[in-house]
């Protein structure tokens, strides 16, 4: 019996000792990039393997047991790790820091996608996310600390935002995600919708912009790219501030390694009363005996509720596809309107709600056919409906209250209701956005790309407080786009001298039915007016960059940039304020940049960075907003309009500075003046504003922030990074005329915090 104890013992002790393991994972840098051509090595058994281009790799015929595994690679800081085998199965995968290894005399690093992009020569900044996704941040946030970047937002949660980049604002800078317009996805999808964690870095190019992201972005566009090697993950954030604001978002990812699908979903809920102070020359009273009485009182009807979700399902770096998803994005708005153009006039009851379904299809694929020819097919089909709803007829002051008469009685508004005549107002748009994407590398050192965009969009409204006679004259809306791009790119001089020549062509068709009553020997019948017009443009231009010095570079870039109007600056919004102008023409700009770039230089730990740019903005036919001359506040809607020639000259800067992991410092500043550049109307008199700064223009900002980290202070593998940032806005007048009351005072914005990562990089 003992024997066979025995006996059974040493099997069993053999058994254990014989079996073995496969250690795989990937290997992916700390903002989920995947780290290629790493080692991957077990001293104690001398056996290594190599990443491959996604990061992964596979150590086979591993014996049970504990062993450091070490990551080899320039790219990276040394990583040691403790890796124990019990299993047929261990992953690893480990997240890794980036750095430059300083050999004798030369640094050698890689070449990062932000120094590809920043080389090409056009006026680009390319914000990196890296750091910012561990911080409690916003993207519009991020974005307003970049250099010559201003976001302006009307009001609180949910008013309407505006990007300026040097002086060029409102629709003549575009947004894009992952190269597509974040317009196709409806209203409520916006940049705040994509935490940083998601975002592995923001282009933004200024006044000249690249062919292939194929749009009439006159005056610059912001592209966020998202992460695109990511882990199965599932994130979730909540956060709550002053005027009962909260913010929901949840992210997940899911990726079999084996087949290829993939799974990408996200939801976001925000709310906000938006009940806070305001006061000024508009915000008062009318007392029962007419008087003025001026007030700082809390806004009361501007409440703001967005819910949305956006899935996406697909295949990934599969033989057929690199990327190959279908999709759906749906949200849900109600905004309350409280008040038009100007704040003399609180609203009550008025709101607007909307809905947006959007079904997206995406391709893409490198090397299709033939290596060298890349293709990319993107479609979206929204269907966007939004009620507009203002039934109250009594007039209210600014605290919530039914205004007076003489004798105590509410006072009724002239028409019936708070901005004109009762209504709920229904506009359905359907909207289809194809865009595709050739590229062909002939040789490492040309390329020829071919893109175009076609965008249509059908649009419907009617009024329910319309009588059904009323409702039969309905009117159609429809406007039709296309724009197709070719440029093409080289790199001479060993690679010091690179240029990208392009052309773009743009065609619009505008297309306006009205029914009308006639006359038709003394009988009434309904006619329908109709307008039609086409316009046609094209534009061209060339970025250029040489490399004078290894880390000094030289940019220059031009281009005549032609953007189309916007369906609301023809069609009009009755839920935004906005009055139809289809008359209203294309707005074309000469733009010009000049600049260079120095670094990154290093010092032993320290390394630091230098760049400025010289821009000129020189525009016919600017579209704006109509600027009251006689600031009548009884108007409280108002189209856009031509501005005729305007001309925008300034110059931006930039300085970074490091000390290893631990401390970094950013400044940077924007100056410019944009001026009215027309002497004289059609009939040759002078005209008045020649030569005076545009209005509503933020002319100079100056950012600077500062983080310093510590590792491992708390515990061990974790980051705590404390941040601060500061923001100055000069003041700058709202008007023509140069009256106090109508002038933004100075800015100074400072915002503080820190941030916490725990040990695994799973909660911050």
């Amino acid at each position: 019996m003992y024997r066979f104890l025995f006996l059974l013992l040493c099997v069993t002790s053999f058994t254990a000792f014989a079996q073995t393991g496969t250690i795989r994972g990937t290997l992916q840098f700390e903002n989920g990039t995947p780290l290629v051509a790493a080692v991957v090595y077990i001293q104690a058994l001398e056996q290594h393997t190599v990443s491959d281009l996604n990061g992964h790799y596979e150590l086979k015929e591993i014996p049970y047991g504990t062993y450091l595994v070490e990551v080899r690679s320039i790219e990276i800081q040394e990583s040691v790790t403790s890796v124990t085998v019990d299993n047929p199965m261990v992953t690893f995968s480990p997240l890794l820091r980036e750095n430059s290894y300083q050999l004798g005399e030369v640094i050698i690093k890689g070449t990062t996608e932000k120094r590809i992009i920043e080389t090409k020569g056009f006026a680009v900044n390319v914000i990196e996310t890296e750091q910012e996704g561990v911080k409690n941040i916003q993207t519009n946030d991020l974005l307003n600390r970049s250099v010559g970047v201003t976001v302006r937002q009307d009001g609180g949660l949910g008013s309407a935002v505006n990007y300026n980049l040097n002086g060029m604002s409102g629709n003549s800078v575009r947004i894009f995600v992952d190269g597509i317009p974040i317009s196709a996805y409806g209203s409520s999808f916006s940049l705040n919708s994509i935490p940083p964690s998601l975002i592995e870095r923001i282009e933004v190019y200024k006044g000249v912009i690249p062919s292939h992201l194929t749009d009439d972005a006159l005056g610059g566009a912001i592209n966020v790219v998202l992460k695109k090697n990511m882990r199965n993950s599932l994130s979730a954030s909540l956060s709550y501030g002053s005027f009962n604001t909260y913010q929901a978002n949840l992210n997940g990812r899911y990726r079999d390694e084996r087949t290829g699908f993939t799974l990408n979903l996200s939801a976001f809920h925000n709310y906000s009363d938006n009940d806070y102070e305001v006061w000024g020359k508009f915000v008062r009273n009318i007392l029962p005996n007419g008087r003025y009485e001026y007030v700082r009182a809390r806004r009361f009807n501007d409440a703001y509720r967005s819910t949305g979700g956006r899935i996406e399902m697909g295949f990934t770096d599969v033989p057929w596809a690199d990327q190959f998803f279908m999709g759906y994005n749906g949200s849900d708005d109600y905004n309350e309107i409280q008040h038009g153009t100007y704040m003399s006039i609180p609203y009550m009851g008025r709101f607007s709600e909307s809905q947006s379904h959007a079904f997206n299809l995406l391709y893409r694929k490198e090397d299709l056919i033939v290596s060298g020819l890349d293709l990319q097919l993107s479609g979206v089909y929204s269907n966007r409906s939004q009620v507009v709803n203002d039934t109250v007829r009594w007039n209210y002051n600014w605290y919530g209250e039914k205004s007076l008469g003489l004798y105590g009685d509410p006072i009724l508004r002239p028409n019936g209701a708070q901005q004109g005549a009762p209504t709920i107002s229904h506009t359905d748009r359907n909207i289809f956005t194809l865009r595709s994407g050739l590229a062909y590398t002939i040789d490492p050192h040309h390329k020829v790309l071919l893109n175009h965009s076609y965008y249509t969009i059908d649009r419907r409204e009617f009024d329910e407080m319309r009588s059904e006679a009323e409702q039969a004259f309905v009117g159609t809306r429809d406007l039709q786009k296309h724009i197709a791009t070719l440029s093409y790119e080289m790199t001479i001089l060993g690679d010091r001298l690179r240029s990208n020549l392009f052309t773009k062509f743009y065609r619009q068709m505008i297309d306006r039915m009205d029914p009308v009553m006639t006359l038709d020997n003394g009988e009434q019948i309904r006619t329908e007016e109709r307008v039609n017009s086409t316009r046609k443009a094209t534009g061209y231009g060339l970025a250029l960059s040489y490399s004078l010095l290894p880390e000094l570079l030289l940019l220059t870039s031009a281009e005549k940039a032609v953007r189309m109007p916007s369906e609301n600056e023809v069609f009009g919004s009755i839920g935004e304020n906005i009055v139809e102008n289809p008359q209203i023409r294309p707005e074309v700009s000469n733009n010009f940049n000049i600049g260079f770039k120095a670094g990154d230089y290093h010092m032993g730990a320290q390394r630091f960075s230098f760049s400025a740019t010289g821009f000129l903005r020189d525009t016919r036919d600017k579209i704006v907003r109509q600027i009251n001359p006689r600031l009548n506040d009884a108007i409280q809607t108002s189209p856009f309009e031509n501005l005729g020639k305007t001309q925008s000259v300034g110059i931006e800067a930039e300085a970074n500075y490091a000390y290893g992991d631990k401390l970094s410092l950013l400044l940077n500043l924007s100056r410019f003046n944009t001026l009215f550049n027309m002497r004289h109307d059609a009939g040759g008199n002078q005209l008045d504003y020649y030569g005076k700064q545009m209005p509503n223009e933020p002319w100079f900002t100056f950012n600077s922030t500062v983080q310093y980290s510590f590792f491992n202070l708390l515990q061990k593998q974790s980051q705590l990074h404390f941040h601060y940032s500061f923001r100055f806005v000069e003041s700058f007048q709202t008007t023509w005329l140069d009256i106090e009351d109508f002038k933004v005072p100075r800015q100074f914005i400072q915002d503080t915090g820190f941030s916490y990562l725990f040990p695994g990089k799973k909660f911050v």
